[in-house]
């Protein structure tokens, strides 16, 4: 057997126990709505296992009756026993991990399965992460991306922005500090430390802003090829989307009708609905994340070395101790807001930690210093 027909096989008894193992989750969903969306996507996957089949047939090769492998009964006969449920988690995985393979495969290339497979993988996770019973108005303006609650994204960047610089500087403050508490190396360290660790914090935030950014877009232009090539199919994954989320087949098939009819709608909902991707943003600007990440990382960092600017020796050393634990349990009452928990608990533990990893970057430092000076 050729490579090429191992290959062939093999994907056949891929989308073989995955057609199965849709359909045993349709027939056991008992909400209808879930188990019209296993349905057809086990409709799906039978498509791909005629389009195997016909290449192994191609090849000169029989296929034998289909039967699933004895990983998928398994996960079958424990979804039939305790619910899909216990199964889905696994299910999402490993369609994830799968999702990509047909976009490295020639034959399948310009036939929509590898869309297809994302698709189903994104269903899955849908799915997974909350079944409801139905949607009201303002649940299904948000499905068609007209609004969108605003998160604590960039609350929570600026907290641990501001507290990776403060911690770390801190640290290698007080290292330096219990080394050499009377020279002018602990100012130095802790501009450099600065510096440093912001430009670093800059760079990398800018390279992952860029490189999602061109991922989106990539996978943009993919869903616009798709949608132009075949707009009945990414028609069928809105609806399998919108059903997934909630809403009855037919109000879900209204819906992805009504938002095909117009492209740019239809490409702006799939980006959103699909990709989970902002089309107006695509992630935001890359030079406003490199900007902003150190800025926040400056202002952490700055404040153990502000007592070394005006003061020198063991003062200047005890100082930045206490405006470090001040700034310590400011970031940590900021916590808070993302967190709910009680100001006084996430301060102190901020504090706490911060100052036992300075304890202890000072004590190497000054066995450093004793040892080197000795």
């Amino acid at each position: 057997m050729s490579e090429d027909t191992a290959r062939y096989r093999a994907n056949w008894q891929d989308e073989i126990d995955s057609a199965a193992l849709y359909t045993a989750l349709a027939e056991i969903e008992q909400q209808p709505a879930l188990a019209e969306v296993y349905r057809r996507m086990a409709e799906v996957e039978g498509r791909h296992v005629a389009f195997w089949a016909e290449k192994l047939a191609a090849a000169g090769q029989a296929t034998p009756a289909p039967r699933p492998g004895w990983r998928t009964r398994t996960m079958i006969t424990l979804a039939r026993r305790f619910g899909p449920q216990l199964i889905l988690p696994t299910v999402t995985a490993q369609e994830r991990q799968d999702s990509g393979a047909y976009s490295q495969q020639a034959e399948s290339r310009g036939t929509g399965m590898s869309g297809q497979e994302q698709s189903h993988a994104r269903l899955l996770q849908t799915i997974v992460a909350g079944r409801s019973g139905g949607m009201e108005g303002g649940a299904l303006a948000q499905l068609e991306g007209r609004h969108r609650a605003a998160s604590g994204n960039a609350l929570r960047a600026a907290v641990l922005g501001a507290s990776d610089g403060l911690l770390s500087n801190f640290s290698l403050v007080m290292g330096v500090a219990g080394a050499d508490t009377q020279g002018r190396a602990v100012l130095v360290a802790g501009l450099a430390g600065l510096l440093a660790g912001a430009f670093s914090m800059a760079l990398g935030e800018w390279i992952s802003v860029t490189s999602s950014r061109e991922l989106y877009e990539r996978q943009i232009g993919v869903e616009r090829d798709e949608l132009e090539t075949n707009p009945a199919e990414e028609q069928e994954e809105l609806s399998l989307i919108y059903q997934a989320k909630g809403l009855k087949p037919e109000q879900a098939d209204e819906l992805a009708a009504r938002l095909i009819a117009d492209p740019a709608s239809a490409l702006d909902t799939l980006a959103r609905e699909e990709l989970g991707v902002d089309p107006e943003e695509l992630g935001g600007s890359a030079w406003e994340a490199a900007f902003t990440s150190f800025l926040l990382f400056a202002v952490g960092a700055v404040l153990p070395v502000l007592p070394f600017l005006f003061l020198g020796g063991l003062t200047a050393v005890l100082v930045s101790v206490a405006v470090s634990a001040l700034g310590l349990f400011g970031i940590g009452a900021a916590i808070t807001l993302l967190t709910g928990r009680s100001v006084w608990y996430s301060g102190t533990r901020q504090m706490v930690v911060g100052l036992a990893a300075a304890a202890i970057t000072f004590g190497i430092g000054r066995l450093i210093g004793v040892s080197v000076g000795g």
